[in-house]
């Protein structure tokens, strides 16, 4: 091309840029500043979290994994050596400690795993943890005007939120709602929703009980997609206490900022990831696939998205757009960049899984050992939980005396369907360690060496890729 004509292509390209995209593009900035003005000044009620309690189960129904073994021994005459060798090496490389719990009703024999046990187990769970929380914050059944409760695998008539309103006697007009079936990730799920409602129901308190039942859960074969819910699971269970009172607002330890939560069930992959089915032998459980990481990874990646937009810094946000614009010219040359999330957050609680979730959620994340302690230490001493862990990991940092005043806490739990959910809050005040922390005696004791979980985990879940 002749030295004119390219000074004449060059022109004409600026011409059309200053005459026509320039414009366009001015207009567009202002008119996403002028909605996003609109849409902050839209009034919102501020939500509270006054406070919440953790259920510690007695000591009589602590299991070491040495006992765990002894019973299933004693009780599962019926299965081969490999699957007890299998349910060993799970315990070995779990992360649980040797004093996790588990129901009274596996020590006899046979195991009294009948509808009373279970609803035993989930009554002594539940009213343990609100008994609590309304200790600790003084407020009366009748004042409470919503009540959620989420519990995937137990379903019963009248539901897990009736027996709460007939417990404590709340009002004929206390709305109430029943989650099942939405795993692990349902706790905070049910704070999202709670939120919401606040939103509505002037001068409220809201009470979210998060938790999952064991005794009628156990599986009995051995397919080995299933026996990993046995050698995880624990019981556990916490109650959260929301309010919008403005008069609240100088009590509650935090102030709800942000509540993300993203579905990816869509997928066929996402959505058998983890499923209550029958064995080949006709044996209830929940199965467990080996796509689980990436699934996992896949679907945090895009809660972190949507959350990445409300909570991060200017400047991680043009790093990651312009990571973004240029992998999408140079794709095999270019790595993703992950934002740095601590740069806008002071404690990081996620759902604590195993060993292996934890593990990959640290890496693809870039976490600290630090950042993990939390959830790990978690892990540890009360095992998988399900949707109450989160809790569990929030009281640990408590106790740590590590909540500071204006702090801001990131709680994540991800789990089947596949879904995630994060939650956002500000810390209204320095927290001291208190007595009814589920921590408060033994946390001296935290951290621990973790060494005896190191090395392959025995199932082999398929790799991730890095977000």
């Amino acid at each position: 091309m002749a030295s004119n004509d390219l000074q004449k292509f060059i022109a004409s390209r600026l011409s059309l840029f200053t005459n026509f995209i320039a414009p366009v593009l001015l207009c567009l900035t202002l008119t996403i500043l002028l909605l996003s003005k609109i849409f902050e000044s839209k009034p919102s009620r501020k939500v509270f979290l006054v406070d919440f309690a953790c259920y510690k189960p007695p000591a009589s129904q602590m299991w070491s994994k040495e006992l765990t073994m002894e019973i299933a021994r004693h009780q599962f005459t019926h299965l081969s050596k490999e699957a007890f060798l299998f349910m060993e090496k799970l315990l070995e490389k779990s992360g649980l400690g040797p004093s996790t719990y588990l129901p009274e009703a596996f020590r006899t024999t046979p195991p009294n795993e009948c509808m009373e046990e279970v609803r035993k187990e989930s009554e002594t769970v539940i009213f343990g943890a609100v008994d609590d929380v309304l200790a600790k914050t003084g407020v009366k059944g009748k004042d409470i005007g919503i009540v959620i409760v989420n519990c995937c695998l137990f379903n019963t008539a009248p539901s897990l939120s009736a027996m709460i309103v007939n417990r404590y006697k709340l009002g004929d007009k206390v709305v109430s709602y029943n989650l099942s079936g939405m795993g692990c990730s349902a706790g905070l799920a049910a704070i999202g929703l709670a939120k919401q409602l606040l939103q509505v129901h002037n001068n409220s308190y809201a009470l979210v009980v998060s938790t999952e039942n064991i005794t009628g859960n156990r599986y009995l074969g051995e397919d080995r997609s299933m026996i990993l819910i046995n050698c995880i699971f624990r019981i556990g269970g916490a109650a959260i206490l929301l309010s919008n009172r403005p008069s609240d607002r100088h009590a509650a330890k935090y102030q709800l900022i942000h509540a993300v939560h993203t579905n990816t069930a869509a997928s066929d992959s996402s959505y058998n990831c983890i499923s209550s089915v029958e064995d080949s032998e006709g044996l209830p459980g929940v199965s467990i696939t080996k796509s689980l990481m990436p699934v996992a990874i896949k679907t945090i990646e895009a809660n972190l998205t949507t959350l990445g937009h409300l909570v991060l810094p200017l400047s991680e946000k043009i790093l990651f757009i312009a990571n973004y614009i240029a992998r999408h010219f140079h794709s095999e040359n270019i790595k993703p960049y992950v934002p740095d999330f601590m740069k806008a957050i002071d404690h990081i609680i996620t759902h604590v899984g195993g060993q292996p979730v934890l593990d990959e959620v640290e890496r693809n994340l870039k976490l600290s050992k630090t950042d993990m302690e939390a959830s790990r230490m978690t892990l540890y001493r009360f095992g998988n939980t399900s949707s109450s862990s989160v809790w569990y990991g929030l009281a640990y940092t408590e106790a740590k005396g590590r909540i500071k005043r204006g702090d801001r806490v990131w709680q994540i739990a991800f789990g089947s369907g596949f879904k995630c959910n994060s939650l956002i809050m500000k810390a209204m005040r320095d927290v001291d360690l208190e007595e009814n922390n589920p921590w408060s005696d033994e946390i001296d004791g935290f951290p621990v060496d973790l060494k005896s979980a190191d090395g392959a985990f025995p199932y082999d879940f398929k790799p991730s890729k890095q977000i």
